[in-house]
């Protein structure tokens, strides 16, 4: 599923036009994604919980060549499914 079928299951569930449901998308994504970069935790009951991570500065290897490098540090965003997503997933 991507956002534009996500956009047509809001607009015929909810009797909404495609347009305004796709913003309605957009505009959600949107917000975790602003929240996610000032560092919040984005909890949303029922289905589960954003979090922002940091990465430390590491060696690796270069797999083409097999030459050391250092990998930078960086962030990256988890996502941890709420018990009722888990629940629906493993029946």
């Amino acid at each position: 599923m991507n956002n534009s079928d996500l956009a047509d299951k809001l607009a015929a569930d909810h009797g909404t036009t495609k347009a305004d449901a796709r913003k309605l998308v957009d505009a959600v994504f949107a917000a975790i994604a602003d929240a996610a970069a000032a560092g919040e935790e984005i909890s949303l009951n029922g289905f589960g919980k954003f979090k922002v991570k940091e990465t430390a500065e590491r060696e690796g290897r270069n797999p083409a060549t097999g030459a050391a490098m250092t990998i930078a540090a960086a962030k990256k965003l988890t996502f941890t499914p709420a018990k009722a997503v888990k629940d629906k997933l493993n029946g």
